[in-house]
């Protein structure tokens, strides 16, 4: 089903899900659920669906935590330095690699949930945009100033610019 697919050897920790196209589109979640390699789930199934009807004939999942976890509020409270740089390195490996790199801010208001979650969004935003990356958010961001999860959007909405580094100081 998916043929870009980088996780850890026991599949807990999840870095990149995605399908290869010329124009790919970069996601950036909160953190995995449950899609794999061989099986999609509801959120990779809607970024998958809007990558398509926005001109992109590719996309690739990745997260600002690794870990696998089908309700953020489990996320354990921290996380080691190793794992969050193991992420960071293959979401930028991966987007280093793009002609033209567009990247959908899509964690929600989650972000706020673990102080990890919030530092891994500043370095991500600080590392993307220094390697000219556009950063997007779909739909209107939500009332305290988040892009939304894909999982809670409408298919009529539309990609506006978002900027991550003025996002995170906000915060």
């Amino acid at each position: 089903m998916f043929d870009v697919y980088l996780c850890n050897r026991r599949d807990s920790a999840r870095y990149l899900l995605g399908k290869s196209g010329e124009r790919m589109l970069v996601v950036v979640g909160l953190n995995p659920s449950t899609a794999n390699r061989e099986h999609s789930d509801v959120t990779a199934s809607k970024v998958e669906r809007v990558a398509l009807s926005h001109g992109y004939d590719g996309f690739v999942m990745t997260n600002l935590c690794p870990l696998r976890s089908t309700d953020p509020e489990a996320l354990p409270t921290k996380v080691s330095d190793y794992q969050l740089r193991q992420n960071q390195r293959a979401i930028l490996e991966f987007a280093a690699a793009q002609a033209d790199l567009q990247v959908w801010a899509a964690w929600g208001s989650g972000v706020t949930r673990r102080p990890y979650l919030l530092r891994s969004c500043r370095r991500l935003g600080r590392a993307i945009s220094g390697l000219g990356g556009r950063w997007l958010h779909f739909g209107p961001l939500s009332k305290g100033g988040h892009p939304r999860h894909p999982s809670r959007l409408s298919y009529a909405w539309q990609f506006g610019t978002f900027d991550p580094l003025v996002y995170t100081s906000k915060l």
